[in-house]
C-alpha cells in the first residue's frame, strides 16, 4: 500500500515512522514532511498541503492509496472532503466536522444542545460587550479564541487585568468564548472512528504550559505521557458513558461524515469529567508518546477505519509507558529564533527505547540541520514504569545541542491525582 501522510511535525513523524514498519507498504510519501521524515519517506515539497486541488493531484500522480491527514489546517481547508470525492481512501473528518475544532463557539454549541458536559460558556463578536462582562465578574475563567491558534489561543491568567487584555486582543481576529474555570486533572482521550463504529485508544496527559509547576504562558505542548498513572477504571467507565459514547451518537444524529482520529482534552474534577475542547486528529505531542507504544499495524488500523471493520478489529497497545518531552526554541512560544544549527547524538550512542521525533527543523543552505520553528523536536522514552521512561526521555534531549535550546523540566514528574 502506498501511503501520504500529510504535516510537517513531531506527530507526522511519529505517524510515518509506524507506517514505515507496515508490513503492507509498499511506498510512503509526506507532504511536506520534515528532515525526520527524509529519513524513511519521500518528502513532497512542492505543494502547498492546506490547498486541496493540488494535493488530490499529487495524490494521483503518486499512486497513493491511503492518506493520513495529521493537522487540522487542511481539515478546515477541505482537503479531506476533495480527497475523498476523488476516490481517495483518506483518514481524516470532513471540513463540517472539523468545525469541532476550528471553531470552539461551534463545538460549545454542539456541546450544549446534545448535553454533554462542559464548562458554562459565552461568545462574544462585540468588544464592549465583551469588556463589560470580563469586568463584571468576580470567579475565575478561562478565555479561548474561537479559532485555530496553534494551542496559544488560550488563556486562564490569575490577573483579570491580563485576561482582558488577551481577550480584546483576541477579538480583533476573531470571536471570544468565556468559559468558567474548572480545576482538577487534565486528560488527553483519543478515539478511532469508522463512521459507524469506534475504538478508544490508550489515554494520555498533556502538559501545556511553558514552565514548571504547570507555570508561564500557554503553549501548544511541551510533553505528554501516556498512560496515565493516576486514572482509575472507575474514572474510565465515566469518560466512555458520560462523554464519548453520546458525542459519536451526537455526531452520527448530526450527520457528520467522520472516519479518523477524534481527541477529547478533558477536566477530570471531583464532579466528574467535563470536556473542555474536541480536536479532530491525532494531538501533539501525545501522538508522539501513544503512536511509540502502538503495536497493531498503522496500516491495519487505518484499514479498519476507512472500512466500518472498527467493531471486530482489537487496538492492541504495548504495557510500557512512554514520556516525551519537547525541545523548544528561544522565545517559544513567541517568535521562534531559527536557523541555530542542531547537534544531534549518533544512533548508537542514544539512550535504548528512545525515539526523536522532529518538527521545527530544516536543512540549511550549507546542508547542515536547524532550527525552523517553535517546537523543534519531541525526545521520548519507553520504559517498564514512568521513572524508567521519563530518564531515558530526558538522557536523549540533554544530547540534542541547538543554541538557544530548551524543554520543561517535569515532564512525568509528578503523579496528579495521588
Amino acid at each position: 500500500m502506498r501511503v501520504l501522510v500529510i504535516g510537517s511535525g513531531g506527530r507526522e513523524h511519529a505517524v510515518a515512522c509506524k507506517f514505515s514498519r507496515s508490513h503492507r507498504l509498499t511506498g510512503l510519501y509526506c507532504l511536506p514532511g520534515n528532515p525526520g521524515t527524509a529519513e524513511i519517506a519521500e518528502n513532497v515539497t512542492d505543494i502547498d498541503p492546506n490547498e486541496p486541488g493540488p494535493v488530490v493531484e499529487k495524490a494521483r500522480e503518486l499512486g497513493i492509496d491511503l492518506v493520513f491527514v495529521g493537522p487540522e489546517a487542511p481539515l478546515a481547508a477541505g482537503v479531506s472532503d476533495q480527497l475523498a470525492q476523488s476516490g481517495f481512501s483518506v483518514v481524516g473528518p470532513s471540513a463540517s466536522a472539523a468545525r469541532l475544532e476550528t471553531s470552539k463557539a461551534f463545538a460549545n454549541e454542539f456541546m450544549q444542545r446534545n448535553g454533554l458536559p462542559c464548562p458554562k460558556s459565552h461568545v462574544f463578536t462585540d468588544p464592549d460587550d465583551l469588556r463589560t462582562h470580563i469586568t463584571s465578574r468576580t470567579d475565575r475563567f478561562v478565555v479561548k479564541r474561537s479559532g485555530l491558534a496553534g494551542g496559544k489561543g488560550v488563556s486562564d491568567a490569575d490577573d483579570p487585568e491580563a485576561l482582558l487584555r488577551f481577550a480584546l486582543e483576541q477579538i480583533e481576529h476573531d470571536q471570544v468564548v468565556i468559559e468558567d474555570y474548572l480545576s482538577g486533572n487534565e486528560l488527553s482521550v483519543f478515539v478511532a472512528m469508522d463512521g459507524r463504529s469506534y475504538a478508544i485508544l490508550t489515554e494520555c496527559a498533556d502538559y501545556k504550559k511553558a514552565g514548571a509547576d504547570g507555570t508561564g504562558p500557554n503553549t501548544g505542548g511541551m510533553g505528554s505521557i501516556c498512560p496515565v498513572p493516576w486514572l482509575t477504571p472507575e474514572q474510565r467507565r465515566l469518560v466512555a458513558e458520560s462523554i464519548v459514547d453520546p458525542t459519536i451518537a451526537a455526531l452520527r444524529n448530526e450527520g457528520f461524515a467522520y472516519r479518523g482520529f477524534l481527541y477529547f482534552g478533558l477536566m477530570m474534577t471531583s464532579e466528574g469529567p467535563y470536556v473542555l475542547e474536541y480536536n479532530v486528529r491525532l494531538g501533539d505531542p501525545e501522538a508522539q508518546v501513544m503512536i511509540p507504544l502502538l503495536d497493531s499495524d498503522l496500516v491495519d488500523l487505518c484499514d479498519s477505519i476507512l472500512n466500518d471493520r472498527l467493531k471486530d478489529y482489537h487496538v492492541q497497545f504495548s504495557s510500557d509507558v512512554a514520556v516525551g518531552g519537547v525541545l523548544a526554541s528561544r522565545n517559544y512560544p513567541g517568535p521562534p529564533d531559527s536557523d541555530k544549527p542542531v547537534e544531534l547524538p549518533p544512533e548508537h550512542e542514544r539512550p535504548a527505547k528512545t525515539h526523536l521525533f522532529h518538527a521545527g527543523t530544516a536543512i540549511g543552505d550549507d546542508g547542515t540541520l536547524v532550527t525552523a520553528g517553535g517546537r523543534c523536536f519531541t525526545a521520548v522514552g519507553r520504559g517498564v514504569d514512568l521513572l524508567e521512561a521519563r530518564s531515558r526521555a530526558y538522557e536523549l534531549a540533554a544530547q540534542v545541542r541547538f543554541d538557544g535550546g530548551w524543554y520543561r523540566p517535569d515532564i512525568g514528574a509528578a503523579i496528579f491525582g495521588t
